[in-house]
């Protein structure tokens, strides 16, 4: 059973899918023809950077020239990822061995991503730096006015903004889809203990940074500070405060931070938003739910739903949808382009991003190098999502309820 059927049979309700045809999304970015290839290092080479080789060795018009860790069998297994690139253990040797190179991909441990991404914008380089983009309200405030005063591209890896599913839902979102917004919530669900093996002449708080309290935000910010992007972007609104609870349910194997946690934020006309995240179980993974008085939208990475209230208006687009049942209810299935893939018998077809959402802000990043257009998510955004972790934490942390104030969204 694939993942797409197996959310639809957990879900209930009258629904509409955001879907997409794979030839249609095959790249969101055109790279114009005969253009000088864009030199990129990446700095980080645990999973996450390998997932971004991954994803650069695929996209036209690219060149890895370097990789930068400290762990020489991280380098190694970068190097088959990435063939022809340099590696370097330090980062100044690599920006003075290679200084063509004129964009860098941060993914290193989110406590280290300040000092890292300051040295590439005195540098002059564009930096992507992945979510969250900074461990602290202090360190995220900093790269906020380092890239203000810089004229480089400085992009937040959060990937809702620029992945395609999202872009739709959310603007079914703004027009109305579901009206009043009444409630919204956040999950992420992973049988996961986020340990990772430890390392000859490493400590294992440098190891294992994410299971400890002076280095982590706790999942809520590692995992959910893409979500808390997601619904800023969403719904523009801002919460004013926090209250939150946490436990390690599963993972007794000494850390500091807990493996589940729960948060509720205020936001205005008494709705909440809540967070829940769990290392414990896998259920239902994770999505973004937006609950309001005519539908519901549902995202999950790579699919989205807007489940529709009885009462609410059929709009045109429902002519030309397809249907599939499942518990006791049939779901309309809203397809891009949908009268031109009826007429060639296609309607059914390509449901799902054929990329990963890590492709299209990468593509994203490197678009706003070649054309100079602002980043689709930048240091302002990523500060704020890690404020609201960081309020979120202290609310986990001492049990209290934590006032966010107004100021705090301003730099």
């Amino acid at each position: 059973m694939n993942d797409r059927r197996a959310f639809l049979q957990q879900s209930s309700g009258l629904a509409a899918a955001f879907a997409f045809v794979p030839e249609a999304l095959a790249s969101s970015t055109h790279t114009p023809s005969g253009a000088a290839p864009i030199e990129v290092g990446v700095i980080g080479i645990g999973k996450r950077g390998r997932e971004i080789l991954n994803e650069l060795g695929s996209l036209p018009e690219v060149q890895v020239k370097a990789l930068v860790d400290v762990y020489g069998a991280a380098l190694r297994r970068g190097g088959r990822l990435a063939g022809g690139a340099q590696a370097y253990e330090k980062l100044d040797e690599a920006l003075a061995g290679q200084p063509s190179i004129s964009a860098w991909v941060v993914a290193t441990p989110t406590p280290t991503h300040r000092a890292i991404a300051e040295k590439l914008i005195a540098a002059g380089k564009h930096v992507f730096c992945e979510a969250p983009v900074a461990g602290s309200i202090d360190d995220a405030k900093a790269l906020v006015l380092a890239s203000r005063a810089s004229k480089t591209v400085f992009q937040v890896g959060h990937t809702a903004r620029t992945n395609p599913v999202y872009d739709l839902a959310r603007s079914f979102y703004r027009s109305g889809s579901v009206k009043d917004l009444i409630a919204a919530r956040l999950q992420h669900h992973e049988k996961n203990s986020l340990r990772l093996p430890s390392r000859e002449g490493f400590d294992d708080r440098a190891v294992n940074w994410r299971l400890y309290r002076d280095t982590s935000l706790g999942l809520v910010g590692e995992l959910g500070s893409h979500q808390l992007d997601a619904f800023l972007w969403f719904t523009e609104l801002r919460p004013t405060a926090v209250s939150g609870s946490g436990a390690i349910a599963l993972h007794a194997d000494g850390r500091e931070m807990p493996d589940t946690e729960l948060c509720t934020f205020e936001l205005e006309k008494g709705i909440r938003l809540s967070y829940e995240a769990t290392l414990a179980n896998s259920y239902e993974k994770a999505y973004e739910q937006f609950a309001g008085t005519m539908g519901t939208i549902k995202m999950a990475q790579r699919f989205g739903w807007l489940f529709k209230e009885a009462d609410a208006d059929v709009q045109g687009w429902e002519v030309y949808a397809s249907r599939e049942s499942f518990h006791q209810e049939q779901g309309i299935t809203l397809i891009a382009d949908a009268t031109k893939l009826a007429s060639q018998g296609k309607l059914k077809e390509g449901i799902g991003l054929p990329h990963d959402p890590l492709r299209y802000a990468l593509e994203s990043f490197l678009a706003s190098i070649r054309e100079s257009k602002p980043a689709a998510c930048d240091a302002l955004s990523g500060y704020i999502t890690v404020m609201l972790a960081a309020k979120a934490a202290e609310a986990i942390r001492t049990g209290a309820r934590v006032e966010i104030p107004a100021a705090l969204y301003q730099l």
